[in-house]
C-alpha cells in the first residue's frame, strides 16, 4: 500500500495495471494475507523501478538508484550471493505460501460452519 499511495496510484487503477481482480490489493492488506510469487514478479515487470529487497522484505529503499541497479544486477553477483538471494526469495514464498494456505483453510472452515481449532 506504502507504493501506491507514494505512486500517486488508487488500489484499483494499481490492481489494474498488474492485471489484479477488482479489490485485490485491498483486499490482501485487509487480511494481512501475501502476495503469490506470480504476482510479485507482475509487479517488478510493470514497475521495474521498484526495489525488489524493498518489496520483499520491506527494508532499504522503495526505489531503485541507478548505483543499486547496477550494483544489485543479479547476474553480476558472485554465485554465493545469488544462493543466498535464491534462498531468502525461496523462504519468503514458501512463508507466503502457508499464510495463504492457513487463510483459505479458515475462509472455508467459516463457511462451513465449522471451528478451524
Amino acid at each position: 500500500m506504502m507504493f501506491i499511495k507514494q505512486s500517486g496510484l488508487s488500489a484499483r487503477q494499481f490492481d489494474l495495471s498488474i492485471g489484479a481482480s477488482n479489490g485485490y490489493t485491498l483486499r490482501m492488506a485487509k487480511n494481512r494475507a501475501s502476495i503469490g510469487s506470480d504476482v510479485i514478479e507482475t509487479i517488478l515487470r510493470t514497475y521495474p523501478d521498484l526495489n525488489v529487497v524493498w518489496l520483499l522484505t520491506g527494508k532499504g529503499k522503495m526505489f531503485k538508484s541507478l548505483e543499486a541497479s547496477e550494483i544489485l544486477d543479479f547476474d553480476s553477483l558472485p554465485d554465493h550471493r545469488k544462493q543466498e538471494i535464491e534462498r531468502i526469495i525461496e523462504v519468503k514464498i514458501q512463508e507466503r505460501q502457508r499464510d495463504d494456505l492457513k487463510a483459505l483453510l479458515r475462509e472455508v472452515t467459516q463457511e462451513m460452519g465449522k471451528d478451524p481449532e
